[in-house]
C-alpha cells in the first residue's frame, strides 16, 4: 500500500454510513485513522487502528478544541499529525424549496458546508508544516444535478465543488491537494435521517413526498458505502488526483449525458424520475 500522504488519517462523519465505511477499509489497509462524529460512537465493533473521538462540525469551539487535540494525540503517538481529511459528515432535507424555512437551510449548510470549511480552517495550517496534504470531500451526483424536493441538500453540495475548485488551485504550491468524490444513491442510515418539511396545508405535499419516496427507494437498493470507501481509498493515495471522482458506471454516463445534451432536456428526465403526475 502506497501511503502518498503518511499513514495518519482523519474522517469525519465516521460512526456510520460512508464515513464508517472509509475508516474501516483505511483501517484495514494499513493506515491509523481518527474518526470524528457528533456522538463520538458508532454502531459496531472499531479495531484498534480506528480511534472514534467527539467532535460537532458545526461548531466552532468543538472544532478547535477537537482539531488541536486530535493533532496532539496523533503527534505523540506516531511522531507526526494526521496528512489526510476525508470530510463526510453530511445529512439532508426533503421537502420543497419554498417550504423551507430558513433556519432549516442554514441548518443543513452549517453540516454539509461550513462543517467542511470550519475543520480544514483548523486543520490545514497545521498539515501545511508536515509536508504533502490530502482533502478529500465526499459530495454527491446531486452536487452536479439538482434533485427536486432536494434542493437544500443539492445547494450544499454543489457549494462544494466550487469550494473544492478554488481550494486546489489555491493551495497547490503548498502540497495541499483536494478533490471530491460523487457518490450516488447508497444505502445508508442517510435515508432514515432526512428530515421532511412539510408544512399542513403545502401545495406541494403530495408531489415531495412522492418524490422522496423514489429517493428512498433508489437508496434503499442503491450501492454499498464499501463500494464509496473504495474509491476513496484508491483517489487519496494519488500525488495528482482528479477534481472529482463519480462512484458507479451509471452515473458516470449520466454525467456525461448531461455534459453533452442540452439543460431543457436534462431537467425534463429529471423532472420525469421524481415528479409524479397525477
Amino acid at each position: 500500500m502506497t501511503f502518498t500522504y503518511g499513514k495518519n488519517v482523519l474522517v469525519t462523519g465516521a460512526s456510520s454510513g460512508i464515513g464508517l465505511a472509509i475508516s474501516l477499509l483505511f483501517a484495514q489497509k494499513g493506515f491509523h485513522v481518527w474518526g470524528v462524529s457528533r456522538s463520538g460512537k458508532a454502531n459496531h465493533e472499531l479495531p484498534p487502528a480506528i480511534r472514534l473521538r467527539t467532535m460537532d462540525v458545526t461548531s466552532e469551539e468543538s472544532v478547535a478544541n477537537g482539531i488541536q487535540t486530535i493533532w496532539n494525540e496523533i503527534e505523540k503517538e506516531t511522531g507526526e499529525g494526521f496528512g489526510t481529511i476525508i470530510h463526510c459528515a453530511g445529512w439532508g432535507i426533503g421537502g420543497a424549496a419554498e417550504d423551507t424555512p430558513q433556519a432549516e437551510a442554514e441548518r443543513q449548510f452549517q453540516t454539509n458546508y461550513f462543517g467542511v470549511l470550519r475543520v480544514n480552517r483548523h486543520a490545514l495550517p497545521l498539515m501545511r508544516g508536515r509536508g504533502p496534504s490530502m482533502v478529500l470531500v465526499v459530495g454527491s451526483i446531486a452536487g452536479r444535478i439538482s434533485i427536486p424536493f432536494q434542493s437544500h441538500y443539492s445547494a450544499s453540495k454543489f457549494a462544494l465543488e466550487a469550494y473544492v475548485e478554488a481550494l486546489r488551485m489555491e493551495g497547490r504550491s503548498f502540497g495541499i491537494r483536494a478533490t471530491v468524490l460523487e457518490p450516488g444513491d447508497t444505502a445508508t442510515a442517510f435515508t432514515q435521517q432526512r428530515v421532511m418539511v412539510l408544512p399542513p396545508g403545502s401545495p406541494y405535499v403530495e408531489k415531495a413526498l412522492l418524490a422522496v419516496k423514489k429517493m428512498e427507494h433508489d437508496e434503499i437498493n442503491g450501492a454499498s458505502p464499501t463500494k464509496v470507501a473504495k474509491l476513496a481509498l484508491r483517489i487519496a493515495v494519488r500525488r495528482n488526483p482528479p477534481i472529482r471522482s463519480v462512484v458507479g458506471i451509471g452515473y458516470r454516463l449520466l454525467l456525461l449525458a448531461k455534459k453533452f445534451l442540452p439543460d431543457r432536456l436534462v431537467e425534463i428526465v429529471i423532472r420525469s424520475m421524481y415528479i409524479v403526475k397525477k
